[in-house]
């Protein structure tokens, strides 16, 4: 992880005029595609571009169908699909001109890309200033990893460089197996976020993600405050909100040391005692990241965790103990 910070410039760049990118990746046959179509049924109210080499793959909706080229797919939900063909940044420049803007790029990699290189793209000096690298998520075929891993070295490095993992095609395997391959990738990867999956359908609050942090009204004034809200499949949503300050070296702590691991998304606006400045807090799986833009409002704290089977009033506490006295 890496380390919070309390500085930065009046002229840096508002985190919410970056389009949030996923990158979705995985070994062949470990059902990309599949989870695009998925998503493209189902993606939330939100303009999605997706981005994949091979657009024929794709089982585009006829009725959403508005215009069709030979690089780019146009939907009526909002949604595109675009050819990267030989050039990825190249691909995500023309995505970026569209009007009206969309909210979330989601790129297909190459059965056997390495995730790596995909980080020095989005740091370059051409996307860095209009993008940030949301999440990058691995599709992983419970029913034939045995074989993979023995066949590819790309395919570790995939679940190793990941963000969450996507256990896919588990109606086709024993539970037996399944806990084995399980432990597998966490040996791989420490306390991976592992999503259980049939045809790629997982919960798309863990893929995609909007640019603003979801906000709740406070219920008390000069304190540590939280909700919890039962989403599905034993996933819940836990909020905090506190109109008193944060302290960086105990929120440090909080991330480093007492942050469940059940935790796969975290998102909101984050107020330190040693920053006259907002911080917007993104965290997927165990990576997370903080840009600092001036207040808009009065400064508080107003932080959303998602994640499976959380231990809300653990949670709550240990964010009131980061607060300053």
């Amino acid at each position: 992880m890496s380390t919070p910070t309390v500085t930065g410039s009046a002229s840096a760049e508002r985190f919410s005029d970056k389009i949030p990118v996923t990158v979705v990746t995985g070994f062949l046959g470990s059902g990309k595609t599949t989870f695009l179509n998925y998503l493209l049924e189902t993606r939330p109210e939100m303009r999605v571009a997706v981005l994949a080499n091979e657009l024929g793959q794709i089982d585009i909706d006829r009725q959403l169908l508005v215009s069709e080229t030979s690089d780019m797919v146009e939907l009526s939900n909002g949604c595109i699909c675009c050819s990267i063909n030989e050039d990825l940044v190249d691909a995500i420049e023309r995505v970026l001109e569209r009007s009206p803007p969309m909210e979330a790029i989601v790129i297909e990699t190459t059965g056997v890309a390495d995730p790596r290189p995909l980080l020095v793209t989005f740091s370059g000096q051409r996307l860095r200033d209009r993008t940030r690298l949301d999440a990058i998520v691995t599709m992983v075929d419970a029913e034939n990893f045995e074989d993979v891993k023995r066949q590819s070295e790309v395919a570790v490095n995939q679940i190793v460089y990941s963000d969450i993992l996507v256990l896919n095609k588990v109606d086709l395997v024993a539970s037996e197996k399944l806990e084995t391959l399980e432990n597998f990738l966490r040996s791989l990867k420490k306390s991976a976020r592992i999503l259980k999956a049939s045809f790629g359908r997982v919960p798309l609050q863990f893929i995609l993600d909007r640019a603003a942090p979801p906000t709740r009204k406070p219920i008390l004034k000069n304190s540590g405050t939280g909700t919890s809200d039962v989403l599905t499949d034993g996933f819940t949503s836990v909020s905090f909100q506190s109109d008193r300050p944060f302290l960086v070296s105990k929120f440090q702590t909080f991330l480093s040391n007492r942050l469940s691991h059940n935790v796969f998304r975290a998102k909101g606006i984050l107020w330190f005692k040693e920053s006259q400045r907002c911080h917007v807090f993104q965290l997927c799986g165990e990576r997370y990241n903080m840009v600092t833009e001036p207040w808009k409002n009065s400064p508080k704290n107003q932080l959303v965790l998602i994640g499976r089977n959380l231990d809300a009033l653990q949670i709550q506490q240990q964010l009131t103990n980061c607060l300053a006295r």
